[in-house]
């Protein structure tokens, strides 16, 4: 029976473009997986956007002489552009800036307002000396007080992973400048975590599929949970709605509080804006749907504590009342990626130790990298992108496997026939073949449904290597003399690479549908997102968005090739890499 499925995709901080690193943990193991949930037959809402307040972005502004706004307003729109030809197929990607958004996460503070989780209390605020800004506490760096790490953020130690609060470091320093911040005493309203630590202890249990580290982390988060400041002195983000507050120009809510609310946010700017504008509730109450959440590990803190503990207060539990959206239901699953590193080197863009998606898109192609991400990427363990391993997989799996094997059959059925052989008689050879390519369906989805991605594509690799061989073993090229038997081997062969296809399009969506094309097909068989101006719902300024139409023909099944379709002259999918791109990638990274 079809399922409601949310796909929460972490939002991509607004202060530059996206490198691969940020692709490799939130963008395309979250669109392998709504692509397959699209073509199971399930109804998938896939959200998230820019996240485009706090200092951060102030501090990139004020660097570049521009307002935060305008700063915000650029990279929106080139991270849209560079998710756009990746080709992650959002329902809605949109940004933290919007009125819509503005007024959700105030409806979600003031509920837990009233039921007492949020309270107004003095603390020690970090300030930035030369510029007089509150300063994130990830903007505090210094040694860990309790294992002593040099290097610890001020809202954990990702050494001994602790959650900190910045006066705690030893030597505390800004990232800014490198100086110490100045601590002042200052009013700030805190979420008070402790509150909820048993109902997430008892639901953390239930949540056996799980990978085993995030469930053990978070875990371990919660039986350390303290109060947690949710407001900073700023003067960039969502106003504090509250008597004596909303109108001042040095208080906002913090950054993280905002950003993790951007889920529902945005579910309900996609239901106002392609329905009657409740349709968001079919996927976030009632228990109704299934919700994944997408991020790399150093966010899993926000996913599977600091959310939940924000959605159970809303809702007014463990006591309370609901707020204006009603009970709204826990994430299902919290899907994290560990690190990926660039040629042994933590990305960074300040020290060039970075490849940008656009620039990988210009000279790869998307399909290439997408491949690459999940073969290599970094699903379970720490993972290290190389471009001499890029190149090897790429030519070798790619162009010389999965390439090679449909501009050989497509050549020869082009080359002798012209159009999809009808089959004739067929040998045990040919019907154990079929049957294999169609068992895989099974293997690969539960893989998929499960996001255990990197097993999901070795299996479906695995079907189109042993196509390779059918198509070596039983030689078509050399039964000119038996025609019959040459038509059977090419349809068999034809219907091995569409099962292949269809088994590959959640990761190579863009040669997937060339080899749709190839085979006859016509209309679009699995869609990609659009890049489309918009007004705010609610009377600010317009901006772009991703959008999109995926209710097309691609389902998760085999699905018979139609005999007298016409073949024409394949179409290459891949290009082969020379190995001088080595060279020239790691040069441009010591530039």
């Amino acid at each position: 029976m079809p399922r409601n499925v949310l796909t929460a995709v972490a939002w991509p901080y607004a202060n530059g473009p996206r490198h691969v690193g940020h692709v490799a943990g939130f963008g395309v193991p979250s669109d392998i997986f709504s692509r397959y949930q699209r073509m199971a037959g399930n109804r998938v809402l896939m959200v998230s956007g820019t996240d485009e307040h706090g200092t951060p972005i102030q501090v990139q502004a004020d660097r570049e002489g521009v307002t935060a706004r305008e700063l915000a307003d650029r990279y929106n729109r080139v991270i849209a552009e560079d998710l756009q030809g990746l080709g992650l197929t959002y329902d809605l990607f949109t940004r933290t800036t919007t009125r819509n958004h503005y007024k959700v996460v105030q409806d979600l503070f003031l509920a837990l307002h009233k039921n007492g989780y949020v309270t107004e209390r003095s603390q020690l605020s970090a300030i930035d000396a030369a510029t007089g800004r509150g300063l994130p506490d990830r903007y505090v760096e210094g040694t860990c007080p309790i294992c002593g790490y040099d290097g610890a953020r001020g809202d954990q130690c990702d050494n001994c992973g602790n959650q900190l609060d910045p006066q705690d470091l030893i030597n505390p320093r800004s990232k800014i400048d490198g100086k110490p911040p100045k601590f002042v005493e200052s009013a700030q309203f805190f979420l008070e975590l402790p509150a909820f630590a048993e109902a997430l202890g008892s639901w953390l249990q239930t949540r056996v599929d799980w990978r085993p580290n995030v469930l053990k982390y978070s875990t371990n988060l919660v039986e350390e949970m303290k109060p947690r400041a949710i407001s900073r002195d700023l003067d960039w983000g969502v106003p504090i709605p509250l008597p004596g507050w909303e109108d001042r120009n040095d208080k906002r809510l913090y950054v993280w509080f905002d950003a993790v609310i951007g889920y529902l946010s945005a579910s309900v700017e996609w239901a106002r804006r392609t329905g009657t504008g409740d349709e968001w509730k079919q996927f976030w109450t009632g228990g109704s749907a299934d919700s994944f959440y997408f991020m790399g590990k150093d966010n899993v803190v926000f996913h599977s504590v600091i959310w939940p503990s924000i959605l159970l207060g809303a809702s007014g539990r463990p006591q309370g009342s609901p707020g204006p959206y009603g009970e709204l239901d826990l994430p299902s699953e919290v899907v994290s990626s560990e690190y990926l590193t660039m040629e042994g080197r933590k990305f960074s863009s300040s020290r060039s130790v970075v490849i940008y998606v656009r620039d990988v898109l210009e000279r790869y192609g998307p399909d290439a990298l997408r491949y690459y991400l999940a073969a290599a990427g970094p699903e379970s363990s720490d993972t290290d992108f190389t471009w001499e391993q890029f190149v090897t997989r790429n030519n070798t799996e790619l162009v010389a496997g999965w390439g090679n094997l449909v501009n050989r059959t497509m050549s020869l059925v082009n080359k002798n026939i012209g159009s999809i052989p009808a089959p004739g008689s067929l040998t045990a050879s040919d019907e154990s073949a079929l049957q294999s390519s169609r068992e895989s369906f099974a293997v690969v989805g539960g893989l998929l449904g499960r996001n255990q991605q990197k097993a999901a594509l070795h299996e479906a690799m695995r079907v189109v290597a042993d196509a390779n061989k059918y198509l070596s073993d039983e030689a078509p090229w050399k039964l000119k003399d038996d025609p019959d038997r040459r038509e059977s081997v090419l349809h068999v062969a034809l219907q091995l690479i569409s099962d292949a296809k269809t088994l590959l399009t959640p990761f190579l969506p863009h040669s997937s549908e060339k080899v749709f094309a190839m085979l006859g097909g016509e209309g679009v068989w699995s869609g990609q997102p659009e890049l489309r101006e918009v007004d705010d719902l609610d009377g600010g300024p317009s901006y772009p968005v991703l959008m999109g139409d995926y209710a097309t023909q691609a389902k998760w099944e085999s699905q018979p090739i139609t005999p007298g379709a016409e073949i024409g002259p394949p179409v290459p999918l891949f290009a082969k890499l020379d190995p001088s791109v080595i060279e020239e990638e790691l040069a441009r990274l010591e530039q």
